[in-house]
């Protein structure tokens, strides 16, 4: 069982018969009041995120997840179909509502991990910086670019970053998957 001071970001717990993540956490001392953690918690099963306080007198039960690698093959109509790590016969698919954002940073044999959570997949994640081929990028225009400009571009799986004005189409770029963000030329 773990007690209110237990919940740390990264930690999971069972919440209402549902595993939870702890997002954040601040801890919070009122005068002449009982001590109070603030959190923001995210449900693993259907990425709902909450904010609740807790109080000493809560306890909570340790979350039993599960944690294996495995290899994403390809994303057809909404499904994103993964394979074991050395097993290419045992597969299974995610929804893209489960995968998010974060889905369209894929590509084909790219290796990730999954979390499971009384066997099922619940949550997969993807390594946080990745090179992307650039497939679309407009010119760059000339002007007022003191501060340096920046423009969108669209990847190889069809994600758009915003990239400074000096990638061109065909360039290899760095993108922290986490954020979308540009990174670095590679």
């Amino acid at each position: 069982m773990l007690s209110y001071t237990d919940l740390t970001k990264g930690t999971l717990f069972i919440l209402d018969g549902a595993p939870y993540e702890v997002l954040e956490t601040h801890f919070l001392r009122m005068q002449q009041r009982k001590a109070v953690v603030q959190t923001k918690i995210r449900n693993l099963m259907t990425g709902k995120i909450l904010d609740r306080n807790y109080q000493a007198s809560d306890t909570f039960e340790e979350a039993e997840i599960e944690r294996k690698p495995a290899i994403f093959i390809y994303e057809s109509r909404g499904q994103y179909w993964f394979n074991e790590e050395g097993n290419t016969k045992n597969r299974f698919s995610l929804d893209a509502e489960l995968m998010g954002e974060r889905g369209k940073f894929l590509k084909p044999d790219t290796k990730v991990t999954t979390t499971l959570f009384n066997d099922k997949v619940i949550k997969v994640e993807i390594p946080i910086k990745m090179e992307f081929k650039v497939t679309e990028a407009p010119p760059a225009i000339r002007g007022n670019t003191a501060q340096g400009g920046t423009k969108q571009v669209t990847l190889e799986g069809g994600a758009k970053v915003n990239v400074p004005l000096f990638i061109n189409e065909g360039d290899m770029i760095r993108v922290n998957t986490e954020t979308g963000e540009y990174t670095e030329r590679a």
